[in-house]
């Protein structure tokens, strides 16, 4: 099972950006499907952007499209989230969780924590003024 760790997290003021890294071990990424999630006190947790290991393509809930942005560098094992013009309501732990592409039962990635099985410790981001 792979093991997955978020760092990149910080206090940062309304409308500015943050890059945050998941770094996976223990299994080879290119066969993963990776997915962002995020947590806020006293909410559900809810997905934020997804890529599928099918055909490398990337998904993004409503909340965070055109804003953040999903990357990988399969030879390094990392994952990227690039989180753009940011707001209060942003503010949450921010999760990387993956599920192995032979679980999987389609080529688009899943936003639902439900289908993934392997998680990060999560990266805390907090937009305040």
């Amino acid at each position: 099972q792979p093991r997955l760790v978020e760092s990149g997290g910080d206090l940062v003021q309304p409308g500015g950006s943050l890059r945050l890294s998941c770094v996976v071990s223990g299994s080879n990424l290119a066969y993963l499907y990776i997915g962002w999630f995020r947590q806020a006190p006293g909410k559900e947790r809810e997905g934020v952007s997804c890529v599928s290991s099918a055909d490398g393509s990337s998904t993004y809930a409503d909340s965070a499209k055109g804003r953040f942005t999903m990357s990988r560098e399969v030879d390094k094992n990392m994952v990227y989230l690039q989180v753009s013009s940011l707001k209060a309501e942003d503010t949450a732990v921010y999760y990387c969780a993956a599920v192995g592409c032979w679980t999987v039962h389609q080529t688009m990635c899943y936003l639902h924590p439900g289908e993934y099985d392997s998680w990060g410790q999560g990266t805390q981001v907090t937009v305040s003024a």
